[in-house]
């Protein structure tokens, strides 16, 4: 080649290196690589995220860019993309925006001509489209149809429907179905359109309830179809509509082929083609989070703060863009929840199963040497050397419990079980195994003395069989303090029910005989029919229960003594409860079976009067109910103490005889005092309408005042139980 045509070609081939360098200048400044510092991101309440950006400098380029009007009437500034009409109300990274679009309308005076009407339409920049999955064209009205036109590519299309009713009751809340309302879906990848709303008839047969029609592309999550909507939609000028965004009209393959111009700045992004024909988006990989647009906008996602975002069982430990699990010390596996999870080693189940096999076998030998050290310590020797003096058949019928089951039928004695507190325990309600209601005492802790009162009673209780004793179902001796389980009896006790008024206005004078009868009954069998006789030391109301029917049912033998057939009295401490015990008792220490008698006379003066035993509260004179009652016979005014709603032409004779009986039980030599069994015999006289032979009315203030000068009030009692009276309050609530 010459040096001429040198010259004339240098010149062209500098020339073309310009416009290719042009070039390439020219297309890196359409796409810059990121914002500048300090950009606003916020219109109002609206987030800007990049790429779009509130000037040239901070948006990707002209498309992305948003104009923020901050002097609207409402004070509120609004978003519009770039330098057009279309308002926006959400950005999102995931490749779309909201924007407000204008409703159309076409609405007519009754006399059919047109009032006023809108034909909105929409023309998006490049890179948009709207949305044809999230959108639906909608039609409102009774006489309305409508079209949305539009361009997609280089061909217009259009599409529509048609709404109609007769009435306003044709319309249904929340249907679009083509009664006032009608819904149908749009091309996509399309970027303008514009819709028109038309009348068949100019609305002159429903212009009494709908003159208006509307047509409008609505969001479609955004818009529900209300009855209302003929008329409230006339003060609605825009709806939300959804449009979709990407970077350029390339694909991912093109535009990797200019890093410098490639939207996906983050190192941990990747580049999606979306199916709209809008261009190439950007998204964070999995296990980042953020803007996919600038350099560091993906950050890690730590997966073990949240256990919805991992797979783990035990242990997570966050690593870059990803998680691991694992499994703690002496475990094996790969620690996730849908494979092999976590197992220990085989060595270390072989350990723990003898660690818990020693625990377990330690615990059962130290249970069992527990239970025989309690069975000891509540009496088990003395129980069985007593049953040996005994016949064995009566404890056949006696069930020895386990203290597991006893535990289960009340709950671990729950406090809610208790249903009673009385002087030797605290009774409980419990449910046993087949579903059988039982009454469970159980003893306090008590000393050697109290232990033989606990198995004392136990053993009489194996004795006697009678239908007015609480029927004992068994005991229990593997506890810290010794249980009995007796048959329950739920309407209470006979003390609550005369002394309760709610309850007492059910206790007529009949069921009170009844109740007096039944009780003597048990102490007649107790004193003369039982195998060896037994004194039951503490009768008082508080000790009679009650079943449904009013059935008495004598309780608490706590305090009861076996009496040799050989002796007619014992010699023992005297233990009972103020306002019942025998006087002769008190004073000699010897028991017999007519200190039960006096005893049950003061149960029969409560059951005539109503009153308590003892009643502090009351004047001096009628503290002491016994004394009192004594008085008012001498003093001829029984009918002035006697309960007053039982009295009647038919009970008053009854009532007389009973007084007389009752007097002569609170006789304050024991000797002038009847037996159990006559005055048994006597309460049947009376209940079967006959009269009490003994007539004779004897007056014992002289022994009463040989005995204690002039009262009881003289005589004071200690409340220590070793001291010579054991004191209960007659008040209290003993069952059992």
């Amino acid at each position: 080649m010459n040096t001429h045509t040198l010259i004339l070609v240098f010149p062209i081939f500098t020339a073309y290196c310009l416009l290719l360098a042009l070039g390439t200048l020219t297309q890196q400044c359409n796409l810059k690589e990121k914002p500048k510092l300090n950009c606003r991101d916020r219109c109002g309440d609206i987030p800007i995220p990049y790429p779009f950006g509130l000037t040239e400098n901070c948006s990707l380029n002209e498309y992305f860019l948003v104009t923020c009007n901050e002097t609207t009437h409402s004070h509120r500034p609004k978003a519009y993309l770039m330098n057009k009409s279309i308002q926006i109300s959400n950005i999102s990274l995931d490749g779309q925006i909201r924007v407000l679009q204008y409703i159309a309308h076409d609405c007519y005076a009754p006399n059919g001509t047109s009032v006023s009407d809108n034909i909105p339409w929409i023309d998006l920049p490049n890179h948009y489209t709207i949305n044809n999955t999230a959108n639906k064209f909608t039609i409102v009205g009774c006489d309305t149809y409508g079209y949305v036109y539009g361009t997609r590519g280089n061909r217009n299309y259009s599409t529509g429907c048609t709404a109609t009713c007769n009435t306003k009751d044709d319309l249904l809340e929340g249907s679009c179905n083509g009664l006032g309302c009608c819904q149908t879906t749009i091309p996509k990848e399309i970027t303008s359109v514009k819709v028109v709303s038309y009348s068949f008839d100019n609305y002159t047969d429903v212009n009494d309830f709908n003159n208006c029609g509307y047509a409008f592309v609505v969001e479609e999550g955004a818009f529900s179809f209300s009855p209302a909507n003929l008329t409230s939609l006339r003060h609605v000028k825009k709806l939300p509509m959804v449009v979709d965004w990407g970077i350029e009209k390339k694909n991912c393959s093109e535009a990797q082929k200019h890093m410098s111009s490639y939207a996906c700045k983050s190192r941990n992004s990747e580049c999606f083609d979306p199916s709209n024909g809008s261009g190439y988006r950007c998204f964070c990989k999995k296990g980042y989070e953020g803007n996919p647009y600038l350099p560091h906008g993906c950050q890690d996602i730590d997966e073990c703060k949240d256990p919805s975002l991992n797979n783990c069982k035990r242990h997570c430990e966050n690593n870059e863009g990803s998680y691991r699990c694992s499994c703690p010390k002496l475990y094996h596996g790969d620690g996730k929840k849908d494979s092999l999870g976590c197992y220990p080693d085989k060595s270390l189940e072989l350990k723990l199963v003898a660690a818990c096999w020693a625990y377990f076998e330690l615990r059962r030998r130290k249970l069992i040497k527990m239970k025989q050290t309690f069975f000891l310590q509540n009496g088990g020797l003395l129980l069985q050397e007593k049953l040996m003096k005994h016949d064995r058949s009566s404890l056949e019928m006696v069930k020895i419990f386990t203290s597991s089951e006893l535990k289960k039928a009340t709950n671990n004695f729950h406090e809610n079980m208790i249903i009673a507190k009385g002087g030797y325990g605290i009774v409980y309600k419990g449910v046993l195994q087949n579903n059988k209601i039982v009454a469970i005492k159980k003893s306090r802790e008590v000393d050697p003395s109290q232990i033989e009162q606990f198995i004392n009673e136990l053993i009489i209780l194996t004795q006697v069989r009678h239908r007015n004793i609480v029927c004992l179902l068994g005991c229990c001796l593997e506890t810290q303090v010794p249980l009995l389980v007796y048959e329950f009896i739920g309407n209470g006790t006979l003390y609550e029910n005369i002394h309760n008024k709610d309850k007492s206005r059910f206790l007529s004078w009949e069921k009170r005989l009844k109740i007096a009868a039944e009780t003597a009954g048990v102490l007649s069998y107790l004193h003369s029919a039982a195998s060896t006789p037994i004194i039951h030391r503490d009768i008082k109301s508080a000790n009679i229960l009650l079943d449904a029917v009013f059935t008495a049912k004598v309780s608490d033998f706590g305090a009861s003594r076996l009496v040799p057939t050989d002796q007619a009295q014992l010699s023992t401490m005297v233990q009972g409860t103020l306002g019942y015990l025998d006087p002769e008792y008190m004073q000699t220490s010897q028991l017999t079976e007519k200190s039960d008698v006096y005893s049950f006379g003061v149960v029969l003066v409560e059951l005539l009067t109503g009153r308590k035993a003892l009643s502090y509260d009351k004047p001096e004179e009628e503290i002491n109910l016994a004394n009192f009652f004594l008085y008012t016979l001498r003093k001829d005014r029984l009918f002035e103490i006697i309960e007053q709603n039982m009295v009647c032409d038919e009970t008053r004779e009854q009532i007389i005889e009973v007084s007389k009986l009752a007097k002569k039980c609170l006789n304050v030599r024991g000797d002038n005092r009847p037996t159990m069994k006559k005055v048994a015999m006597e309460l049947d006289v009376v209940r079967l309408g006959g009269r009490n032979p003994w007539t004779k009315d004897e007056d014992d203030q002289e022994e009463i005042e040989s005995w204690f000068g002039e009262g009881l009030d003289s005589i004071s009692f200690s409340d220590d139980y070793n001291d010579s009276v054991t004191v209960q309050d007659d008040g209290m609530r003993s069952y059992y």
